[in-house]
């Protein structure tokens, strides 16, 4: 387990990502995010070590919008903050994705995509999704995207 520093962006266990840096800026934003909102410090675990968590998001994918991701899981990141379950895997492409689950209201359960900056959008996300851009000091350019969550998980 490690804690993101995003004052010090660090490639640490994502070296084998083509967009390492990228990907690194955009897991040091999430932690910022989380710090800042919740005065949480965003913790990640390699993927090979939370299989439960890869399992949770890609069960999710695949019942809400039979998708599969193709790129390998490199860490993830599972925690509860304020009645909100998240989970999070960044993938080798440079891909992450979260799942916002509220526990007390359906109504507010989604999973996003966020592309890191100089990667292609993957083509099981291609047709599916339209990407708004947004400006991040930490990751340049993210495209994101999400959808509504319809099940119970």
């Amino acid at each position: 387990m490690q804690k993101v520093d995003f004052v010090t962006v660090s490639t640490a266990g994502l070296e084998s990502s083509p967009v390492a840096q990228a990907l690194a800026g955009l897991r040091a934003n999430e932690a910022r995010y989380f710090k800042n909102k919740y005065d949480h410090d965003f913790v990640v675990t390699p993927a090979e070590e939370d299989p439960g968590t890869v399992e949770y998001v890609h069960n999710i994918l695949l019942k809400e919008r039979k998708l599969t991701i193709t790129s390998k899981p490199l860490e993830t990141s599972f925690f509860t903050v304020e009645g909100i379950r998240w989970a999070y895997i960044f993938y080798e492409s440079g891909l992450s994705i979260n799942v916002l689950y509220t526990l007390d209201d359906p109504k507010k359960r989604a999973v996003g995509f966020k592309l890191s900056e100089g990667m292609e959008v993957p083509a099981e996300l291609e047709t599916k999704f339209k990407f708004a851009r947004q400006k991040s000091k930490l990751a340049g350019v993210i495209r994101g995207s999400f959808f509504v969550i319809k099940g119970e998980y």
